[in-house]
């Protein structure tokens, strides 16, 4: 019998019933209000209102779950849990017998273990939590042992001191990977330290943020921190807000790839609320915690970093050495247009055709160079010249990964979007302004960089696929075959 994952009714109508402009922000989008509707940048012909879309140029809408399937590429259970925040359904085995949903419990803490042998045990010999940071949390009730289970229980107060909030985590040796919040737990008032400074650190848990007091202790009551219970902006929203001095905000969440991108999209909905002193902070190794096993001798997880922005900065300098080699072009734009052509013709439904993955990477790379080109042109005849290596700077600089979603389908119709823009941007009839100029710039510079997102997905979507088949070996094809296909995928990096 098939399983599937069920979502209840009223799952998929919050889903269903999520204010898509926000959620847009969350994912780093930007939105200009168009009357009493909001269009999506990177689609201006997608309007939105509330949890409604509509796509004039292929005269479709919907809701908020066919929008991020359209758009994300996302199957219907991704798509629920992604515009939850994470929030998943069950697996269930097919079956007509329905069971009512048990109701909402209200917010209590468990009870208290009588003494915290456990949770002392846990923190300052597994964790190596410093004794008297972690006295302080203790005396303060932010930190107690629970006594059915001896969970350490991490607590959030509100700003008239009544716990909200609470997260569990295990301490027995095999349940150490044990971590959840207490039923009713509201997210806005997770385990956090206000002191009196104007920075906040924001973490992801509560055992990182005891581990970065541990190793910097100095002033440390003075400085505020915050945890965001995984990676969701709410706690630290709300203690900015009740906080109005809290004016610096550094991140210091996970060294891998999530942390990465969350760091970047919290950014982003800080600046939109007018935060502009954001910084990020890394540890040198996974996390926190990680680094201060490194300084008790315990070998720790090593950092991670975001493959995507490895790929990219790679792909830069190959775009910077193929600029460079290239002599005086009087019209990059034809060539870029020429390359736009084939790689338009070496996709089909929203797919590379079979076999041609490395030769539509190449016309990639060849648009990326030539608008950089074309952008180096402008600069030289409004008299500022400017060096490839600064342009292949700024492109580097200008890619997060957070930003960079959807399949295939997405990013072709954003390159269309940006030849689009370019194109009339080039036929203005008259004496360009300053402004007119800038614009092209700019467009150029927004179809080199979509074209580095593009060359990135196609490039990890084939590594993936040859994981694949690695594991699952297509034993109808013959070894000729196989020759055939390398050969003609082999790709030729040049500018012609």
């Amino acid at each position: 019998m098939a399983s599937y994952i069920h979502f209840t009714d009223e799952q998929k109508q919050r889903a269903n019933y999520i204010d898509l402009v926000d959620f847009l922000r969350r994912q780093g989008e930007q939105l200009t209000r168009s009357g009493r509707e909001w269009r999506w940048k990177r689609h201006d012909s997608v309007t939105i209102r509330g949890n409604q879309w509509f796509r004039h140029s292929s005269r479709q809408g919907g809701l908020a779950i066919d929008f991020v399937q359209e758009f994300y590429g996302l199957t219907f259970p991704d798509a629920v849990t992604l515009l939850l925040g994470g929030e998943q359904g069950a697996a269930f085995k097919q079956s007509n017998k329905k069971t009512p949903e048990p109701e909402r419990k209200e917010f209590l803490l468990p009870e208290a273990a009588p003494n915290m042998r456990r949770v002392y045990a846990y923190l300052l010999k597994q964790r190596y939590i410093d004794r008297d940071v972690l006295t302080h949390f203790v005396r303060k009730k932010k930190i107690f042992e629970d006594k059915e289970y001896h969970n350490v229980v991490f607590v959030g107060f509100d700003e008239n001191v009544i716990a909200r909030h609470a997260h569990k985590r295990g301490t027995y040796s095999n349940a150490a990977g044990y971590r959840g919040n207490v039923e009713g737990s509201d997210p806005k008032y997770s385990f956090n330290h206000i002191g009196t400074s104007d920075t906040l650190y924001v973490f992801e848990a509560p055992i990182d943020m005891l581990s970065y007091i541990s190793l910097y202790q100095r002033g440390w009551q003075q400085q505020s921190y915050v945890t965001l219970d995984g990676v969701a902006e709410h706690a630290m929203l709300e203690v900015l807000s009740q906080n109005n001095y809290l004016s610096n905000v550094v991140m210091c969440l996970d060294h891998d790839a999530a942390g990465i991108e969350a760091a970047g999209r919290l950014a982003e909905i800080l600046r939109e609320k007018g935060y502009n002193k954001i910084s990020c902070l890394q540890s040198a190794f996974k996390d926190w915690n990680e680094d201060l096993k490194a300084q008790h001798g315990i070998t720790p997880i090593p950092a991670q970093e975001h493959p995507k922005i490895e790929a990219c900065r790679d792909l830069c300098k190959e775009l910077r050495n193929l600029c460079s080699g290239v002599k005086a072009i009087k019209s990059p734009y034809e060539r870029l247009m020429e390359h736009y052509g084939k790689f338009s013709s070496l996709t089909q439904n929203g797919k590379v055709m079979v076999g041609r993955d490395a030769i539509a990477m190449e016309q990639l790379q060849s648009m990326a160079s030539y608008a950089l080109l074309a952008v180096q042109e402008q600069y030289r005849q409004g008299e500022k010249p400017v060096l490839i290596e600064q342009l292949t700077k700024e492109l580097y600089e200008s890619y997060h990964p957070h930003q960079d979603k959807g399949k295939l389908r997405v990013k072709a119709d954003e390159l269309q979007q940006d030849i689009t823009a370019m194109n009339d941007q080039l036929h203005i009839v008259g004496i360009r302004t300053l402004d007119d100029k800038q614009k092209i710039i700019s467009s150029y510079m927004s179809l080199a960089l979509n074209c580095v997102k593009t060359h990135i997905f196609i490039d990890r979507e084939g590594q993936e696929q040859k994981i694949i088949m690695q594991h699952k070996p297509n034993l109808n094809q013959t070894d000729g075959e196989q020759v055939i296909c390398e050969e003609t995928s082999q790709p030729q990096y040049n500018l012609s």
